[in-house]
């Protein structure tokens, strides 16, 4: 019986780890830096990797269980990984858990303004947070692009069910090729 339990806390472990591991290939895409304007440093690729983590959880958020429970651990997975970044990086061990503080701070931020304006289907809502947030700047015109992308990657993901998130892994359009949206119809 134990090791029934143990084999089924590895599966899901394991998982998790994929489900992980695809959002991070995911956010890595070359096309998201090259024709949608992220960052290639450390601040782009963490504000890349927390969108599609964003947008993943939305899904989970509305799938009937145990769809919230992999959820939590997603994002256990998640600020496990960006805590030994912070460390390979450099970051000593009493500076982690204030830089991890923020990076939660920002990740829950971002997910609450995104999630509002997905939600809303308001599209200079989007623009302006993710122009100010992902690219760093103020040109709504910049983040055009990037919200095309993260409004096709959403319809994409509504239609996945949890098996289909955890086996063949979430469905995200490749950055650069997403189809112009009017975003005002949504």
């Amino acid at each position: 019986m134990i090791t029934r339990f143990f084999r089924r806390n590895d599966a899901r472990r394991r998982s998790i780890e994929t489900l992980h591991m695809r959002l991070n290939a995911a956010s890595r895409q070359p096309g998201l830096y090259t024709a949608l304007g992220v960052p290639d440093g450390v601040e782009g690729r963490f504000e890349s990797l927390i969108l599609h983590v964003i947008l993943a959880l939305r899904r989970l958020n509305r799938l009937p269980a145990p769809a919230a429970d992999v959820a939590q651990d997603l994002v256990n997975s998640v600020f496990l990984q960006l805590d030994a970044s912070l460390r390979e990086l450099g970051v000593g061990d009493f500076g982690v858990p204030k830089r991890m503080k923020k990076l939660g701070a920002a990740f829950y931020g971002r997910a609450a303004n995104y999630d509002a304006a997905l939600d809303a289907g308001d599209a200079a809502a989007l623009r302006t947070a993710l122009a100010r947030n992902v690219l760093g700047s103020e040109d709504l015109e910049a983040a055009a692009g990037l919200a095309d992308y993260v409004l096709a990657a959403d319809r994409a993901l509504a239609e996945a069910d949890l098996d289909g998130l955890l086996g063949a892994g979430p469905s995200f359009p490749h950055a650069g090729d997403a189809p112009t949206l009017d975003l005002e119809a949504r």
